[in-house]
C-alpha cells in the first residue's frame, strides 16, 4: 500500500510540474489565451471568456487537453477581469501583486527538478495540513442535519466539496476565499465538506467528485456549473433566492402594497436607493423574515417615484429604510445610512416583525406571540380580542388597535381572532356566550400542551370608551394581582389560515421535481438519474413485453380457469327485508327470466301461515339481504296450488327417464316449503320444513342423532317416508327453524340441485291439464 501510494503521489507531482511548466513559459500570455488585444475592454474580455469557456469545459469537451486549456482561460479571464492585476502584468508581467509570474518564480519554486521531480509545496500552496482559516467551515454529517439543513430555511449556503491532493481545489481557492470574504458579512452561510473524510455527507448531497460547489436554500440543493469567478458566485447565490421576495413600489401602487397588511397580517418595509437594482443584503434580509415582514424596494432616480419620496421627505443621498404597520400614513421606525450593515438591518426588522395587534393565524405565531410562562418576572398576558371579519366589526377592531398602541407594556401582548376562522379556539374560551358578540379575552399560558388561566371582561367589546375604561381597570387589577385570572381551559391547535392548497403544495412539489431532473440531465448527472432511468427502463420493458407475448401468443390457447372465490354474504344495507309475491305479473321477471347468475328464494305459503311464517322467514334470511345476486319472494300455495306438484312432478319425470326410482310420498301440505330457483340454469335447491323441538311421542330408540341426520337429510331435498308422522307435528311457527343453517350451505353451493327441463306456468288451467 505505501509504494502504490508513493507511485500515485509521484504522478501527481509529474503532472503538476509539467502543467506549471507550461503554464510558466515566457510565452505565456492571457491576451492571447483569450484572444482579445491588450486594448480590449471588459465587456470584450468577458465576451471571449464565455465563449472559450462554454467550448473548452471538461465536462462538454471530451479533448485530453480541455481541463489544462480551461483551467488557462480561467485564471487569463481571473487576471484580465481584475484591473490592478491587468496593470501589474501589463508593466511586470505578474498575475497579482504579490506572487511573481517569471522566470524568477519558476527557479525558487522548483529545486533540483532533476533530481526525483521534488517540489516545494508553499510554491503550489498545497499544504499536508488543512487551513486554520478553513477549519471553522468544515461539514460533518450530524452537524448537517441537525443545524445548517434547518437553517437553510432562512438563509441560503454555499458549500464547497474538495479533497486532499486535489489541484483543480488549489487552483479555485483564492476566488473562493474572496468569495467568502465577500458573501458572509451578508449572511450567506458558508460550508465545507472533505469528499475523503465525509462521503456519507457527500453522497447525501449528491456531490461525487472534487472540487464542486454546492447551494442550498429550503433543503434544496443546487449545483453550481459555470467557470469558478467571484461574479458568477454571486450571481448563483442570488439566483438560490425565491423570486419576488422584494417588491418593485411607485406611486401606483404603494397604497395598495401598505394597505395589504389586513390581509398579509403583516408589516411592510420599503427600502428607497439610489440604485435601481436591489441589493444582495436586502435580498437576504427579505429571505430570513419573509414569514413575518413584507419588503419593498423603491428607485429613488424613477420619475414614476416622486410623490413618494416627496411625501415621506426621504434624504436621496443615503439609503433610507421605513417601516409600517397598521397606520399607512405614519411609519413607526426608520433608519437612514450610507452603509447598512447586516447587524443594522436584523436588527431593525426584528424589533418590527409583528403588527401593533396581530391577528392569529397559525399556532406558530401563537407561541411566539404569548409564550408559556418560565418564570415569575416573565410573565406574558395575552389580550386577546374574539371579533368577526364583516365590516360591522371594523370600528371595533379599530377601536381596540387604538387602545393596543396607547397602552404598550412589556409583559402585554395584544391579538384579535376571526371567530369563523377559529372556531376550536373561540369555544374553549366563549362557553354560553353569544357567538356573535366581540369579546376581549385576558389569557396567561401555562403549559405547551394548551392550559391557560384567563378572564373574560365584562360587557363585550364594541370600542366605546366606557369598553376602554373597563379594560383598562382590568390591565391594572390584573398587575397588582397575578390570581386575578380565576378561570382555566385547555386550547386546542389554532388552524393554520395561511396554509396553501394541497393541490397548490403538489404543483411545487412536482415543479421543483422536475426542475431537478431537468438540472441533472443537462449537466448530465448520471450517477444521480441512474435509479430514476433504472426506474423507468424498466416500467417500459414490461410494458412492452406484456404487449408482445399478448400479440404472438395464440387466441384460442386454453388457460386454466381460476375457481371463482365463493360470495360472502355481505352486511345488511337496511333493517328490513324486502319480499315481493310471485304472481302471473312478477312470475316471468322473477323467474322465467331472471338475470344469469341471480337466485329467488321463494317461501311457500298459504293464508292461513302467512302472518306467522313471513315474520319467521324475514328474521332467517335477513342476516343474506345484503347480497346482490339474491332475491326473497313467497308464493300463495292457496292461489296456485297446482304450481308445486307439478314442479316435483317435473323433477320425478326427469330422475324417472334417467333410470332413478322415487318411492317417496308428496306431501298434501306444502307450507312451509322454501325453493332457490335459478330461472336460467333451470335448477332448483328444495328446503322441507324441519321439527327441532322436544317431541313426546318420539319412540325411545330413535336418539337424537337419528333426528339430526335425519333432519340434514331433509335439508338437502330428501323427502320425508310413508307413514312418518314427524312432518304433521310440526308447528306453524317451528317449519322454518334451520332454514338459517340451509341458507348458509346455499351460499357455500353445497345443496343438491335439481334440474327441471321447463317451469310451469302459474296459469291454473295449464297446471291443471298438465
Amino acid at each position: 500500500k505505501a509504494f502504490f501510494f508513493s507511485l500515485t503521489l509521484r504522478l501527481y507531482e509529474i503532472k503538476l510540474q509539467c502543467f506549471l511548466c507550461r503554464l510558466t513559459a515566457s510565452d505565456y500570455d492571457p491576451y492571447k489565451t483569450l484572444g482579445v488585444g491588450r486594448g480590449a475592454s471588459q465587456a470584450e474580455i468577458k465576451r471571449a471568456y464565455k465563449n472559450l469557456a462554454r467550448e473548452w469545459h471538461p465536462d462538454k469537451n471530451k479533448d485530453p487537453k480541455a481541463e489544462d486549456t480551461f483551467i488557462k482561460i480561467s485564471k487569463s479571464y481571473e487576471i484580465l477581469s481584475n484591473e490592478e492585476r491587468r496593470s501589474n502584468f501589463d508593466r511586470y508581467g505578474q498575475m497579482d501583486e504579490s506572487q511573481p509570474f517569471g522566470q524568477s518564480q519558476h527557479h525558487h519554486g522548483f529545486r533540483s527538478f532533476h533530481n526525483s521531480f521534488y517540489f516545494d509545496e508553499s510554491f503550489f500552496h498545497f499544504p499536508r495540513s488543512r487551513d486554520f482559516a478553513d477549519s471553522k467551515y468544515l461539514l460533518h454529517h450530524a452537524h448537517f442535519n441537525s443545524d445548517v439543513l434547518p437553517d437553510s430555511h432562512k438563509r441560503p449556503y454555499l458549500i464547497k466539496v474538495t479533497s486532499e491532493w486535489c489541484f483543480a481545489c488549489i487552483h479555485i481557492e483564492p476566488v473562493w476565499k474572496e468569495t467568502v470574504k465577500e458573501l458572509e458579512p451578508l449572511g450567506v452561510g458558508i460550508g465545507i465538506v472533505d469528499l475523503g473524510f465525509e462521503r456519507r455527507l457527500a453522497n447525501q448531497l449528491g456531490a461525487h467528485r472534487a472540487p464542486s460547489i454546492i447551494g442550498l436554500v429550503n433543503g434544496r440543493v443546487t449545483f453550481f456549473h459555470q467557470a469558478v469567478v467571484r461574479e458568477h458566485l454571486r450571481q448563483f447565490v442570488e439566483d438560490l433566492l425565491p423570486h419576488k421576495l422584494v417588491e418593485r413600489i411607485t406611486d401606483d401602487n404603494y397604497l395598495s402594497y401598505l394597505d395589504n397588511w389586513h390581509v398579509e397580517n403583516k408589516p411592510s418595509v420599503l427600502l428607497f436607493d439610489q440604485v435601481p437594482i436591489v441589493p444582495l443584503l436586502y435580498k437576504l434580509t427579505a429571505f430570513a423574515f419573509r414569514d413575518y415582514v413584507r419588503f419593498g424596494q423603491v428607485d429613488q432616480g424613477d420619475k414614476h417615484c416622486t410623490r413618494l419620496l416627496r411625501q415621506f421627505n426621504i434624504n436621496t443621498y443615503a439609503p433610507t429604510m421605513l417601516l409600517f404597520k397598521e397606520d399607512t400614513e405614519k411609519p413607526v421606525d426608520i433608519i437612514q445610512a450610507r452603509g447598512l450593515k447586516k447587524q443594522i438591518m436584523d436588527e431593525f426588522v426584528s424589533n418590527n416583525k409583528f403588527l401593533q395587534v396581530p391577528r392569529l393565524v397559525n399556532q406558530r405565531l401563537f407561541d411566539e406571540l404569548c409564550p408559556v410562562k418560565q418564570f415569575h418576572r416573565r410573565r406574558k398576558y395575552c389580550v386577546l380580542l374574539i371579533t368577526g371579519e364583516d365590516q360591522a366589526f371594523l370600528p371595533g377592531n379599530k377601536a381596540f388597535v387604538d387602545f393596543a398602541s396607547a397602552n404598550r407594556k412589556e409583559v402585554l401582548r395584544f391579538a384579535y381572532v376571526y371567530q369563523r376562522q377559529q372556531q376550536p379556539l373561540c369555544q374553549a374560551l366563549r362557553h354560553n356566550q353569544a357567538a356573535l358578540s366581540p369579546q376581549v379575552v385576558i389569557l396567561e399560558r401555562r403549559s405547551q400542551a394548551g392550559k391557560v388561566l384567563y378572564r373574560s371582561v365584562s360587557g363585550g367589546w364594541n370600542g366605546s370608551e366606557e369598553d376602554k375604561y373597563r379594560l383598562h381597570e382590568q390591565l391594572e387589577l390584573l398587575q397588582k394581582d397575578p390570581t386575578y385570572l380565576s378561570s382555566d381551559a385547555t386550547l386546542p391547535e389554532l388552524n393554520n389560515e395561511m396554509a396553501p392548497i394541497f393541490i397548490i403544495q403538489w404543483m411545487n412539489a412536482a415543479y421543483e421535481y422536475i426542475l431537478q431532473i431537468y438540472d441533472d440531465l443537462l449537466y448530465s448527472n448520471w450517477r444521480e438519474m441512474m435509479p430514476i432511468l433504472s426506474l423507468i427502463f424498466s416500467a417500459l420493458f414490461i410494458l412492452f413485453g406484456t404487449v408482445i407475448i399478448q400479440a404472438f401468443s395464440e387466441p384460442g390457447e386454453n388457460k386454466p380457469r381460476q375457481p371463482k372465490p365463493k360470495e360472502q354474504p355481505r352486511p345488511p344495507k337496511k333493517d328490513f327485508v324486502e319480499v315481493t309475491e310471485l304472481t302471473d305479473i312478477t312470475y316471468t321477471s322473477n323467474l322465467v327470466k331472471l338475470r344469469p347468475g341471480h337466485i329467488n328464494v321463494v317461501l311457500v305459503l298459504t293464508n292461513a301461515s302467512k302472518n306467522a311464517l313471513l315474520r319467521k322467514y324475514a328474521k332467517e334470511v335477513f342476516s343474506f339481504s345484503g347480497t346482490q345476486t339474491l332475491h326473497f319472494s313467497f308464493l300463495n300455495a292457496d292461489k296456485h296450488c297446482y304450481w308445486m306438484p307439478s314442479l316435483l312432478r317435473s323433477v320425478s319425470d326427469a330422475a324417472e327417464s334417467e333410470g332413478q326410482s322415487d318411492d317417496e310420498e308428496e306431501p298434501s301440505d306444502y307450507a312451509g316449503h322454501v325453493l332457490a330457483l335459478n330461472g336460467h340454469k333451470k335448477y332448483f335447491c328444495l328446503f322441507r320444513p324441519v321439527f327441532t323441538g322436544d317431541d313426546p311421542n318420539d319412540s325411545s330408540s330413535e336418539t337424537s342423532s337419528h333426528s339430526r341426520s335425519r333432519s340434514h337429510s331433509r335439508e338437502d331435498g330428501a323427502r320425508p317416508k310413508r307413514g312418518s308422522s314427524r312432518a304433521t307435528s310440526i308447528e306453524v311457527h317451528h317449519k322454518l327453524d334451520r332454514l338459517g343453517l340451509w341458507m348458509e350451505r346455499l351460499m357455500e353451493g353445497t345443496l343438491p340441485r335439481l334440474q327441471v327441463p321447463a317451469w310451469p306456468s302459474l296459469d291454473e288451467t295449464a297446471n291443471r291439464d298438465s
